[in-house]
């Protein structure tokens, strides 16, 4: 009965980092696409300046 509970196991642990990947693929879609936008760009561009002092 350890074994078969252990293969379940590893299945649960496999899945969990398929979903991880998928919503972190989703989360890093969701960033480009903000960062695309000229706003954002310009932005973070005058906070980068601020920073920098320039």
């Amino acid at each position: 009965m350890d074994d078969f509970d252990s293969e379940l196991d590893r299945g649960s642990a496999t899945a969990e980092y398929a979903i991880v990947t998928v919503a972190a693929a989703g989360f890093a879609a969701v960033l480009v696409a903000l960062l695309k936008s000229p706003e954002v760009r310009d932005m973070l561009l005058g906070l980068v300046r601020s920073a920098l002092g320039s």
